[in-house]
């Protein structure tokens, strides 16, 4: 498991993609959710990347 470089934004992250899970309408619970398809769980990160590059993208306006 990856470490975060700053271990305090952990809960910023979850919440991050659990909002992004609950747009696409991927059902996500905490902990454990190895019963998502690859797609499912790609499709979270993909959600993920859009709002980021959305949000810097914003910030340069």
């Amino acid at each position: 498991m990856a470490k975060n470089v700053v271990p305090e934004a952990r809960d910023a992250l979850n919440r991050f993609k659990m909002e992004a899970a609950s747009e696409i309408g991927v059902n996500l619970k905490q902990g454990y959710n190895g019963d998502l398809t690859s797609k499912q769980a790609g499709s979270v990160g993909g959600q993920m990347v859009k709002k980021m590059i959305k949000a810097y993208e914003d910030g340069m306006k």
